[in-house]
């Protein structure tokens, strides 16, 4: 059966978001120093998923890895919760059962796990404190890494020690409404 024709709106317009937001707030503020390259390559798979319940998303978690172990030339997966996990401690929840998961099915050294969401917090942080901006996105997402390439990248970073806290500084330099509003712009993209 087909996928119709409003889902697959959905999802080209979750995607486009998402590029959105990896252009001008990922890549145009260097919050990933690795991002640039792998999105001039082409090799970001976005994937979304509509699942509203754990166990779905959990086995969505799984197929990616699989995909990733069958397509070398992708090296990474933006995977795109568009219907689940809008709270962010039910998004936490996840975050931690899908690295649990991950470890469970052999993939831990693989694979590794970095979160996104709309509500993304800190948990040192207050709400409206631009730093969480780093980790906010259009829609709830897991990014699936490969480990072997993240710590090749890292060996030609200069000092990847401290790419955390000069993104916090940076985030903050550029304050809360203007984060806020780079979230939002990329958030209204429909295609």
């Amino acid at each position: 059966m087909g996928m119709s024709k409003n889902r697959a709106g959905s999802d080209k317009s979750a995607i486009a978001q998402t590029q959105c937001w990896l252009k001008t707030v990922i890549v145009e503020h260097d919050f990933c120093p690795f991002a640039k390259r792998e999105l001039e390559r082409g090799s970001i798979r976005y994937s979304v998923d509509h699942s509203n319940d754990l166990a779905s998303a959990l086995q969505v978690v799984i197929d990616e890895c699989v995909y990733l172990d069958n397509n070398e030339a992708t090296e990474t997966t933006l995977l795109i919760f568009t219907q689940a996990f809008n709270r962010f401690d039910g998004y936490l929840e996840l975050v931690e059962l899908a690295q649990a998961l991950l470890t469970d099915q052999g993939y831990a050294g693989t694979y590794q796990l970095a979160s996104f969401h709309p509500d993304y917090c800190f948990a040192d942080a207050e709400q409206d404190d631009a730093a969480n901006y780093t980790n906010r996105s259009p829609y709830p997402m897991l990014h699936l890494i490969r480990e072997v390439s993240m710590e090749q990248a890292l060996k030609h970073h200069p000092d990847p020690e401290a790419i955390p806290e000069r993104n916090i500084e940076y985030a903050r330099e550029l304050g809360q409404e203007e984060m806020q509003r780079q979230l939002e712009a990329c958030c209204k993209i429909d295609e």
